[in-house]
Parts: structure tokens; sequence; C-alpha cells
């Protein structure tokens, strides 16, 4: 093997040989597959109910229903990557410093963390994709015939919005490995990597309904410590409620975004390598 191996072919032979092993149990893949879209449907009876009862979720000229699904969508698309691309590997990875198999891992010639990121890849995840695509492209579609202030899509909205997905992605990633890198400290970290699901529920709502009373701490902590409210707010925002020039502050945020998914990564990257340094090999 060379000494610059191709990252993007040993990608690719990850996803072939985790589709592969999927479809080597169909029925269990086509099972999970019904089971997801099971409960997006669920999901979007839910809100309807919701809005059966109010207009807005959020403040007043918040986001309507419509608004409401176009944000459920962009979640269905960042968990959805995230589930499938880099949680089966964060939830093995305790198990791969029990084991000692994350020695091998080691001995690799590629970077360790690629290795331990990419390595398995759950297809049947990707299923919430296309139902999000479906609920999107509905949404955006009754956004723009409809009679009262129609929705008109910018370029520039089109084309931010799936960088900021991937800026999404990139933050709950960074998060998801750094505490799966605590298990070389911890040994089992079953805790804290349940901490992960309960700080990502915060960004399944839209950071409006944050905005007032002692809510302000919980906007203040998950939008500049842990940055997990921007996940989805802003790429949803880009299409759903194309930013005013009024609202000051949401260039703003479109702009933390960034800052915000290079911090994230580059703290995740720390965070990983500092805990190898302290790995002890299961021969040692």
């Amino acid at each position: 093997m060379s000494d610059h191996p191709s990252y993007g072919r040993i990608l690719l032979t990850f996803a072939r040989n985790s589709l592969i092993r999927d479809m080597t149990f169909r029925t269990n893949f086509l099972l999970e597959s019904i089971s997801s879209l099971c409960w997006t449907v669920m999901n979007v009876g839910f809100y309807l109910l919701v809005f059966h009862h109010t207009r807005f979720i959020g403040p007043e000229s918040g986001w309507g229903k419509f608004e409401f699904f176009v944000f459920l969508a962009t979640t269905w698309f960042v968990n959805s990557l995230v589930q499938a691309f880099f949680m089966p590997n964060a939830q093995e990875f305790s198990e791969l410093i029990r084991t000692g198999n994350l020695d091998f891992a080691l001995l690799k010639p590629i970077d360790t963390q690629f290795l331990v990121s990419f390595q398995r890849m759950d297809w049947s995840s990707l299923v919430n994709v296309f139902a999000g695509a479906v609920l999107l492209g509905i949404s955006l579609w009754q956004l723009m015939i409809r009679p009262d202030h129609p929705l008109v899509l910018s370029p520039a909205a089109v084309i931010l919005y799936p960088v900021f997905v991937l800026c999404g992605v990139a933050i709950l990633y960074s998060l998801m490995i750094s505490l799966a890198a605590t298990s070389i400290w911890l040994g089992r970290n079953q805790s804290l990597y349940n901490f992960w699901f309960y700080i990502t529920n915060f960004a399944r709502y839209p950071m409006d309904i944050y905005q007032r009373g002692w809510g302000m701490v919980l906007w203040a902590v998950f939008t500049f410590v842990i940055p997990v409210l921007v996940v989805v707010n802003v790429p949803a925002r880009m299409l759903a409620r194309p930013i005013d020039p009024r609202a000051w502050w949401e260039w703003p945020l479109a702009g933390f975004a960034l800052l915000a998914t290079a911090f994230s990564l580059l703290a995740s990257r720390f965070v990983f390598r500092r805990a190898l340094l302290s790995y002890r090999s299961a021969s040692s």
C-alpha cells in the first residue's frame, strides 16, 4: 500500500462492504427501513395534530405548519446522515478498546480517526433522507403557492442549504466522536454516550421557543457553548424563512454556524488524539 492511501477509495470500499453486509440479511434491512419510515409517519401525524390546535410554533408569526415541516425534514436529513455513517462506529468504539481490536486499527497505514469513524455504515438509516426529501418538496411547494406572502426561493438559499446541512452533520459528528473517545479514559461510557441523545434533543425544535425567560439560558448554552441549536435552525431558516435583513442577528448566526463547525471538528480532533495518547495496548 502506498504511503498516501486514497481515502476516497477506502471510503467507497467501506460503503460497499457495509451494503453487502446489509443485503446479506435483507429481511432485517427491510424491517429496519420500515421501522424508520413508521417513525417518520408518526412524527408527521403528531405535528399535524399540534397544528390542528395552533397556527404557529414559537412566538406569534413564528414557524407555521409548512415552515415547520421544512424544519422537520431538515432534522431528518441531519440525523439520518449521522445515524448512517457515524453512529454504528461510535457505538462500537468502547468495544474495540475492551477487546483490544483498537490495536489493529492503530497499526493500519491510514488515519485512525478516519478508520474508526467510517468503517461501518447503516444503509437502512438513509431511508429517512428520502422521506425528508418528499416532505421538504411538498412543504416548499405549499409555501410557494400560498396566497399571502408566498415564499420566493433565492439561488443563494438553495445553494447554502446543503452546505449548512453538512455543517450540522459535522457538528453532531464532532460531539459524538468526542464522547466516544472518552471510552479510553473511562472504559465503558454508556452514560456519556446517552448524554449525546439528551443534548441533541434540543436541536429538534426551533431556537425561537427558547428565547424567552429562563429559556434564554438554554438558548445561549446550546448555541454558543455546545452549538447544537444551529445544526437544524440555520439551514431550515435558509429555505423556510429567508433571512430578514431587519433581523440583525440572523446573518451573524449563519456565519457563526460555519465557525462552530470548524471549531467543533478541531476540538473533536484534539480530544480524539489526546485520548489515543492515553491508550494502553490490550497486551500491555
